[in-house]
């Protein structure tokens, strides 16, 4: 008897948790991350702060995974399976919204070419600007993220897109997912 009441509330424990999570930000592409491969930020050599980040890796629209709603584009199966063992590890902050939109009690999208791996884990913000008001002081506002995000994770996911935001022009040179027409030519 004992088993079994420990049991249901072990259950409903797990699924209040899974309630609560936040929405993934997923824009026009209809992937999460725009269909960039979350787990090859984690192979790109990191620029310090100030310097840009190398573009990310696009996955392809033929190996995908689902994750907290959305899916989820990977430019090998290695990566698709990478991230399958440890999806927590690899998707990004705040449901893939800007983290300092989210120091600024705000919900808007993330670029996955602007971005920035902190102690394990992917960051991602909406425009060059944002990055350099953020950089100024990633600690302070990465705490100030992490209060706010308590709130705002409920609520619903951001419907922007950041390609266009004319400040973002640039910031990508290849769209995500590859198709498979892309992968021929």
């Amino acid at each position: 008897m004992m088993r079994k009441l420990l049991l249901a509330s072990a259950l409903s424990v797990m699924t209040l948790g899974a309630a609560q999570a936040g929405e993934q930000y997923v824009d026009e592409t209809g992937y999460a991350v725009s269909g960039y491969d979350p787990v090859a930020f984690f192979d790109l050599k990191q620029n310090p702060v100030g310097k840009k980040q190398p573009e990310a890796v696009p996955g392809k629209a033929s190996i995908t995974a689902e994750y907290n709603g959305a899916k989820w584009a990977f430019a090998s199966e290695a990566n698709r399976d990478k991230f399958l063992a440890d999806p927590e590890k690899y998707a990004p902050a705040y449901d893939g919204h800007c983290a300092y939109g989210v120091a600024k009690d705000g919900k808007v999208p993330g670029n996955p070419n602007l971005w920035r791996i902190l102690d394990g884990k992917l960051y991602l913000n909406i425009t060059p600007t944002v990055v350099g008001f953020w950089e100024k002081d990633i600690d302070g506002f990465l705490k100030t993220s992490e209060s706010n995000w308590e709130s705002q994770e409920s609520k619903p996911a951001s419907t922007q897109s950041w390609k266009k935001i004319k400040d973002n022009d640039g910031t990508y040179s290849v769209n995500a997912p590859l198709m498979p027409e892309a992968l021929t030519n």
